[in-house]
């Protein structure tokens, strides 16, 4: 279709949180700022889902609406297994409104007050808060950073899978900040260790779909079939095709037990039981329709990440940009150039006026890193990298 994703869309009077409503997160940004913080794109929607949002809307019923169609199965699953080669039975899928609620409802039914539940910091920040404001042991298993590429401690994670109140571990795939694409064999390692000890796994696997060109995404669940009952993942539309205001995920729950509790709990105590239909009609059309214009962003990303490596390495020569592998979202390890993370924050913020997410929401490990999403039009990448450039390093050669 050619869509351009070169032109930046007003976002004014759409209610955007990342645009419109910054200084309720930032109150020192100024009406100039330039947000690249929160995850979600500056690219329009793709034309099938706004044709098939505009059909809907036009039949003028907005009732309470259920997802439970052979439409909408044959659409999610259908990407699943054309994208993955993995095979998703359609009693599996629940319905949640995002992933961070269904990580907060699993904890609850497959957990007791005080089990431990594994993650892997530096990590998606809610990670730490659902398991601490459910009462829960947060045990951290630290990535390592080799040179800028992080790995898994798999010696530290077993000793940890050990301890008698582990019950739980949250992985993170592709990993949010660091943008690892886990490989197969990384996967099975942990895998291994988690089940041998007898650990549920939950697999964020929001970004699957947003990889490097040459990269693979592999599902936990698909290298472990005869333990897929152990395995839970979290998946859904809204990071792929920028609907994350639809509030729609899909989570697969292969064990029968834990599906009824889910059931029991979600849509029975807590009575969230279906999207709304405007929210249905936008991931059908996406999973069905939408391909293309995701192939079309993939492209555009891998430049945008190009960009952004050769402009480090001119502007701000002493900053390491992790390999970015997967998800839209670069991290950004700025320790050589010494400053406190009050004074990243005072200079990135209040002095260039760019919002970005400080690295130490995602644990201390996030020390002098900054996460910068790079899923914007050009031009604004580098305004932005422009203006941190400007501020950390100012005698730095002129953009």
């Amino acid at each position: 279709m050619g869509y351009d994703l070169d032109s930046f869309i007003d976002p004014s009077g759409t209610n955007s949180i990342k645009w419109e409503f910054m200084s309720l997160f930032a109150p020192n940004a100024t009406e100039k700022a330039i947000p690249m913080w929160v995850a979600d794109m500056d690219f329009p929607c793709a034309e099938p889902i706004l044709a098939a949002l505009h059909r809907r809307v036009d039949r003028q019923i907005f009732g309470y609406s259920t997802h439970r169609t052979a439409e909408y199965f044959r659409a999610v699953c259908g990407w699943y297994q054309h994208r993955f080669n993995w095979y998703v039975n359609s009693t599996d899928l629940v319905y949640s409104p995002g992933v961070v609620p269904a990580l907060s409802y699993l904890i609850h039914i497959l957990t007791e007050p005080g089990d431990g539940v594994i993650i892997q910091r530096p990590v998606y920040a809610p990670f730490s808060s659902v398991i601490e404001k459910q009462g829960r042991t947060l045990v951290n298993n630290p990535l390592v950073n080799r040179g800028g590429y992080y790995v898994m401690d798999f010696d530290d994670l077993e000793r940890k899978a050990k301890e008698p109140g582990t019950k739980l571990m949250l992985l993170c795939s592709p990993h949010n900040p660091v943008g690892r694409v886990w490989k197969g064999d990384e996967l099975k390692k942990l895998g291994q260790i988690c089940l041998e000890n007898d650990l549920l796994i939950i697999s964020d696997e929001i970004h699957c779909d947003l990889v490097r060109k040459g990269i693979k995404h592999t599902p936990l669940v698909t290298l472990f079939p005869e333990h897929k009952n152990k395995i839970i993942t979290a998946t859904a539309p809204s990071k792929t095709f920028n609907i994350a205001g639809m509030h729609l995920s899909n989570i697969i729950i292969h064990d029968r037990k834990i599906r009824k509790k889910w059931l029991e709990y979600v849509s029975g105590q807590l009575r969230l039981s279906a999207p709304d239909p405007l929210a249905i009609v936008a991931a059908q059309a996406a999973y069905c329709l939408g391909e293309e214009w995701l192939e079309e962003v993939l492209a555009y990303l891998d430049n945008n990440i190009s960009f952004l490596e050769s402009y480090l390495q001119e502007h701000l020569p002493e900053a390491r940009c992790t390999p970015l592998e997967g998800t839209y979202l670069a991290w950004v390890d700025l320790r050589a150039y010494g400053y406190t993370q009050e004074e990243l924050k005072e200079k990135i913020l209040e002095e260039a006026q760019v919002l970005i997410e400080e690295g130490t929401i995602f644990g201390e490990e996030g020390k002098g890193f900054i996460r910068i999403n790079i899923a914007c039009p050009i031009n604004i990448l580098k305004e932005g990298l422009k203006r941190i450039a400007g501020v950390l390093n100012p005698k730095g050669k002129e953009a």
